[in-house]
Formats: C-alpha cells, sequence, structure tokens
C-alpha cells in the first residue's frame, strides 16, 4: 500500500456515515472528482473522466463531518491517500481511499457559515490514537443499521 498527503477537491457522492466505536467517532463517504479542461476545438470547458475516493475521517472530525457535509456538497478534503490494488476473478482492481486530517466546503462554489465546536464536547475517546480501519455496519436502503454487515472499501475497476 503506498501513502501520500493529497489535497482532493470534489462533490460528496453519499450521504456521509458516522459510528460511535470504542476508540471514538468514526466517519465515511465517497467524493466525486472529475477533472475539467479547455477544450479548444470545442471552445469551451469540458468534464473529463470521474474518480472516486473513499474519504475516512476519525473523531471529532468525524463528528463535525456528520452535522455539517451533506450529499451532493462540493468540498475540499486534505489527508493521506491510500491506494490498494487487489486481484479478484483475473482482474486487477485498485481502490483509493483518503484518512483525512481537514475537510471544509468548497468556498469557490458557494458560502458556509463556520460554528466552533467548544474543547470540552469531544470526548476523552476521540483523543485516542486513530485505528487502523473500522468495522462498520452497511445501512440498507431507508434504514440506520443492518446488524452483521460490514462496511469496506468498494473497488474501483482499472481498466
Amino acid at each position: 500500500m503506498n501513502e501520500t498527503m493529497v489535497c482532493v477537491v470534489g462533490n460528496v457522492a453519499t450521504q456521509p456515515v458516522c459510528r460511535e466505536l470504542s476508540t471514538g467517532s468514526s466517519a465515511r463517504f465517497r467524493l466525486a472528482v472529475t477533472s475539467r479542461y479547455w477544450d479548444r476545438e470545442k471552445n469551451e470547458w469540458t468534464d473529463g473522466h470521474t474518480n472516486f475516493f473513499t474519504v475516512w475521517a476519525r473523531r471529532t472530525l468525524a463528528a463535525n463531518v456528520a452535522s455539517s457535509v451533506s450529499l451532493g456538497d462540493p468540498v475540499v478534503v486534505q489527508g493521506r491517500l491510500k491506494v490498494r490494488t487487489e486481484q479478484r476473478d483475473g482482474q486487477s482492481w485498485a481502490s483509493a481511499d483518503v484518512d483525512a486530517v481537514a475537510i471544509g466546503h468548497d468556498l469557490a462554489r458557494g458560502t458556509s457559515a463556520f460554528r466552533r465546536t467548544p474543547r470540552g464536547e469531544a470526548p476523552a475517546a476521540d483523543r485516542s490514537p486513530s485505528p487502523a480501519e473500522p468495522n462498520w455496519e452497511t445501512p440498507p436502503s431507508g434504514s440506520r443499521l443492518d446488524p452483521g454487515a460490514e462496511l469496506r472499501p468498494e473497488p474501483a475497476g482499472v481498466t
């Protein structure tokens, strides 16, 4: 697994899901990043390929993401990029996760109202070191929890 610090700008592609774990809060959502370029022949901006990243947030950042970020929001994410590759059914698959250290709304595309989190509000468990990757339950459509299911990063096909 390769790891590098990145800053990624895109739109929230799935509603953020937050869980309370023994080590503190943990949240995740998918981020869609579409490159745009100037097409000289058409004389207009054109959308390029869309890449998807799974963004993971821990502790206080996770709680703030849960109360601040929604599906479709334009956001800026800074964190450690983790790219994994694996073989499945004879095909090579890659998944890209960002272990976020900072997340905010993209103010080039709208406005946002900042509310500071009071210092005493974060539970003691939220100040512990971040775990490798939590086991999560997958919520089915229209309900909060599906006991026994586990969330895993979604692989992206490599062509």
